[in-house]
Formats: structure tokens, sequence, C-alpha cells
């Protein structure tokens, strides 16, 4: 029997009394990337915040590894939009990546010659190293969502939530951190990704949680990513924006929407 990672029951969850999510209820599997995929307001960031207790629902609830999250917080680790972080706060790129070294029984304790260790080697992973002491605030967009994987990788979790880890970065760097993915699965550890892009979805993920503010469908996304599923989340969007009719049909999905690409190159 395979373990489930999160599970998600009847969830309902509102932004000043209407609903973003309405009764949404599935389970993931261990050992997977698993990518929440819907248009645009259709509640995905909403769901990863509440799986992280930064929301709290109207009904419902979820678990991790059968648990509520306090009993296994240390397990999870998140990583939020960069738009949402204040990046001229002052720290270097080390500091950041220490901070996924505390936890919340050792909020004052000193940082150790093996946080250290841990912290560089999550550097290295995600090619940074030698910014390690440059501010933050100097970092290109693209180094910046590397910094915070970075200081998710330190936390050392089985589960990662990560809200759009692939926006704002160069081609080059969208396979870099898909291929440190990749290796995060191989060592068992669950991805959990909010993803706007439905024709690297189909590459990146192997399960798919269809959102439309209701769960359209979730599971392995051969089951996922059919027409007829596309259609429902998306409706008449998924024709007008990229005439999806046909597209789907000889299995070639969108390009990702212009405002989610890389507007200039990483230095």
């Amino acid at each position: 029997m395979i373990e489930k990672s999160i599970e998600v029951h009847n969830l309902t969850v509102s932004y000043h009394s209407k609903p973003v999510l309405w009764d949404v209820d599935f389970s993931l599997p261990t050992g997977k990337i698993v990518g929440i995929v819907g248009p645009n307001g259709s509640g995905k960031t909403t769901m990863l915040k509440t799986i992280m207790g930064l929301m709290k629902p109207d009904s419902g609830y979820t678990e991790i590894f059968g648990q509520p999250l306090d009993k296994v917080r240390e397990r999870v680790s998140y990583v939020p939009q960069r738009e949402s972080v204040d990046w001229d706060f002052p720290a270097d790129v080390m500091d950041v990546v220490l901070m996924g070294r505390y936890r919340k029984n050792n909020l004052f304790r000193r940082i150790s010659k093996e946080d250290k260790r841990i912290a560089t080697e999550a550097l290295e992973k995600v090619n940074l190293l030698e910014f390690a002491h440059r501010q933050i605030s100097q970092l290109s967009g693209g180094q910046q969502q590397r910094v915070f994987i970075a200081r998710s990788l330190a936390q050392q979790a089985d589960i990662y939530l990560m809200d759009e880890p692939f926006v704002g970065v160069d081609a080059a760097t969208e396979d870099a951190i898909l291929q440190l993915l990749r290796e995060m699965k191989n060592q068992g550890k669950t991805v959990v990704i909010v993803h706007h892009d439905l024709q690297t979805a189909n590459e990146y993920f192997d399960h798919i949680v269809l959102l439309n503010t209701r769960l359209v469908a979730a599971g392995p996304k051969e089951e996922v990513f059919t027409k007829e599923l596309l259609q429902e989340a998306y409706g008449g969007r998924l024709t007008v924006l990229s005439k999806l009719g046909d597209l789907i049909s000889t299995e070639e999905f969108p390009l990702r929407e212009p405002e989610f690409k890389e507007n200039k190159p990483e230095k």
C-alpha cells in the first residue's frame, strides 16, 4: 500500500466570505512530483497556504502523513512566491539558507558547524555557493528563487511545498531546478508545486491536482491531462487563449502565459 503524504478532506476556504476553495477532497502519494494546476484565481496558492497552516479553512482539514501539521511540521518545507518576500531585508545568501536549520524548539540556539555544512551543500546544489556572502537584494530574480530553494533543502524535510518556483527564471535555471527536484523524488521526497504552464506540467509532473475552486481531478497525469478534464477546468479560456481544442487532440499543450516568462536573462 502506497503511503499518503498529504490528505485534504472536504476543504472549503474563503476570502471575505467568497469561497476560493469549495469542498475539495484528495490525497497525494509519497515520492512524487505533484503539480497543482488551474486557471488564475482557481485557489492554487490558497491550497498550499492552507496545507501549511498559513490560512484557516472554513471547513474540512488537511493531514500530513496521517497527522495534523503541528505534529509533523519539521518534515514539511514551504517555498513561497518570490513576489511575496521582502528582498530588501538586510541578510546575505548564507543567512537566508541557514534559516532552514532552525526549528520551533531551537530558535535561539547557535548555528553549528554541521548546520553550516548542510547550508553549504544546499547552495552547491543550486549553484550559488559563490554568492554565499552577497546581499539577497543584489541577486537577480532567478537567483533569489534558488536561494529560497536552497533554504528549503537545508531544512532536510520530507515534503516540499513550492509556490511557482519556475516564475522569473531563465530556461537554464528552470532545467537545473527540475533536475534537482527529480533527485529529491529519487530520494523518496514528495514535491508539490503550484504551476501555470500546462505544456511543461505535462512533462514535469508525475501526479496532477487540477483545480478551479472545486477539485476537477487528482491523479496520475495520464488520467488528469485529458481534453475533457482540461476543458472542465479552463472552460472557454482554454480555446480563446491558445486554441487548445485542436492542440490537445494532438497532445500539444499551450505555451506558458506571457506574464510568466522571464523578462531578461539571469546574470
